[in-house]
């Protein structure tokens, strides 16, 4: 087991007490196994996650154990076995979910089968290609986003709930690392847990960057986890409260036109129909300009057909409250004024348009909901390694440079994939940052821990682009094959194909089977529904 000897301890606890010139103290270690106190013991067939309690007391309830605040102290975690490798994977989207279950799909040796640690801040893995569909009604929230402790429950895999602090690698001093250690690092968590590892996988994904626009922050929604779609829909409801009755319409502005903002777009205006008006502002003069030709068209007829506003060639300069400005008649724009007066709501935000091309006037719109697509940030920029150790490469997006075999450079132990990595293409490019190449990423990097634990030659990664595919509401969905070349899949087959592939790409087994037989019912409810709409129309025109 991985363990903080007494002597660091005590210089870390010290260190904590005094002054201290940084926001954050990185504690040395002068070794990586030894004798150290014991924390919990872990089953290999039980689910164990950590929270923190205020009171003074511990509380064990079912699978949670909740550590109090007046305990948030150093502790270290007890692997159950000090003898097999330890696994450490940070973050449990498509990159390190998929990669500690690949891990749990190969054949090992007993003694070489390894130990391994999901650590991820929320309880629930999300499955965030459909999280339009909460906004559209079409699944459940248990569907795209079961609990991680239901998804791991008849694996070795443990899993702890907990947010990442600060890194401290020591693979840097070679393979095996330091003289007195053969652990890769040890991993400190916010509340006070600290993990020694042999190999560590960084996946911990990206959030949303809204801070490069004034107001966006306060004012705007993004749309990147469940928390943010749960947020979004309960806004809409508000606002189809709100204007129940009311001859005025709901006013929502999307912020991009990538894939994210052309289906949240289409998502909504199906969803709001003639109560409400949407507009999708983008910097570039087209829509989803690296998406196949094919699913842009389909997604323009949609949008179109929802009589969805396209505002091309802007950039957001700002986004500010109405009622902070100290008067609404210098506004301008079209779709904002009714006669000579702007609309005055409290509740209304106003967002100023920059034209990026010539022949484009400045733009000012009102929007009762702003939702934000665009601009994102690695979350490896949330923690940072020892001032002991050597830092890891990143580049200007927070992403882990890696070579190949997706193993950060200078860091023989630590592998990256997904939005915490910075592999390139053949062509020199960065890996796109969607779950396709994660998922993709995921099984390699299991495979070539298996390697590297087995002393066998790692895989370069290849990245395949079996097409794309995105969604345009209920019953409607756009995908392009890359295998078949000009063939695109729309309406309710691409919709139908577009589900059938997600399904497939559920964790386990287990799930696609709850979440299939789910989906086969709503199906053939609707197709029900559908019939008896359709037969009363029928008599009531006879």
């Amino acid at each position: 087991m991985a363990h903080i000897a007494s002597t660091a301890s005590a210089t870390f606890l010290a260190l904590q007490r005094g002054t201290r010139q940084r926001s954050k103290i990185f504690p040395s270690f002068s070794t990586c196994r030894g004798i150290h106190p014991f924390f919990f013991t872990n089953s290999p067939r039980k689910r164990l996650q950590v929270r923190l309690s205020s009171s003074g007391t511990n509380r064990s309830n079912g699978d949670i154990v909740e550590i109090s605040k007046s305990e948030k102290k150093l502790s270290n975690y007890a692997w159950p076995d000090s003898r097999k490798p330890r696994v450490c994977i940070l973050g449990g989207g498509f990159g390190g979910l998929y990669t500690a279950l690949r891990l749990e799909s190969l054949v090992w040796s007993d003694d070489k089968k390894p130990q391994v640690l999901l650590v991820d801040q929320c309880e629930r893995f999300v499955f965030k290609p459909m999280l339009y569909e909460l906004l559209s009604g079409e699944v459940d929230e248990w569907e795209i986003a079961p609990r991680f402790s239901d998804l791991l429950a008849n694996t070795s895999i443990q899993f702890l709930q907990d947010r990442v602090k600060l890194l401290h690698p020591s693979d840097h001093w070679g393979r095996d690392g330091p003289p007195a250690s053969s652990c890769g690092g040890t991993v400190h968590l916010e509340s006070g847990l600290s993990i020694e590892y042999d190999w560590l996988v960084l996946a911990l994904g990206a959030e949303a960057k809204l801070d490069f626009v004034p107001g966006a922050t306060q004012f705007a929604l993004p749309f990147t986890t469940l928390e943010d779609a749960i947020k979004v829909n309960n806004n809409i409801k508000t606002l189809e409260r709100k204007y129940f009755g009311k001859d005025s319409q709901i006013s929502v502005a999307v912020v991009g036109c990538g894939y994210a903002g052309v289906e949240l777009a289409a998502t909504v205006a199906e969803r709001l129909k003639d109560k409400g008006v949407v507009r999708a502002i983008n910097a570039e003069n087209m829509i989803c300009p690296t998406a196949p030709p094919g699913n842009r068209e389909a997604a323009l007829k949609v949008l179109s057909s929802r009589k969805v506003e396209l505002l091309l060639g802007y950039l957001v300069r700002c986004i500010r409250r109405e009622s902070d400005l100290e008067s609404s008649d210098t506004l301008t724009g079209e779709g904002e004024k009714q006669g000579n007066q702007a609309v005055h709501d409290s509740d209304k935000y106003v967002l100023e348009l920059q034209p990026t091309e010539r022949g484009l006037q400045r733009r000012v719109l009102e929007a009762d909901l702003v939702l934000w697509t665009v601009g994102s940030k690695s979350s490896l920029t949330q923690i940072e390694p020892s001032d002991l150790s050597l830092p890891l490469p990143l580049n200007g997006r927070g992403q882990a440079e890696t070579d190949e075999t997706l193993r950060v450079k200078g860091h023989p132990r630590i592998f990256a994939l997904g939005d915490s990595s910075a592999l390139r293409d053949s062509h020199g490019r960065i890996l796109p940052a969607t779950a396709q190449v994660a998922f993709q990423q995921a099984d390699f990097a299991g495979w070539n821990l298996w390697a590297a634990i087995n002393g066998r030659p790692l895989l370069p990664f290849r990245f395949q682009n079996l097409g794309e595919m995105m969604t345009l509401g209920r019953n409607d969905a756009a995908i392009s094959p890359s295998f078949i070349e000009g063939l695109t899949l729309e309406g309710e087959i691409g919709h139908t194909a577009r589900k059938l592939a997600y399904l497939l790409r559920l964790p386990t087994d287990e799930h696609k089977l709850k979440v299939g037989i789910s989906w086969f019912f709503k199906s053939a409810i609707d197709s029900v529904a559908s019939l008896q709409s359709t037969l009363t129309k029928v008599l009531s025109g006879s």
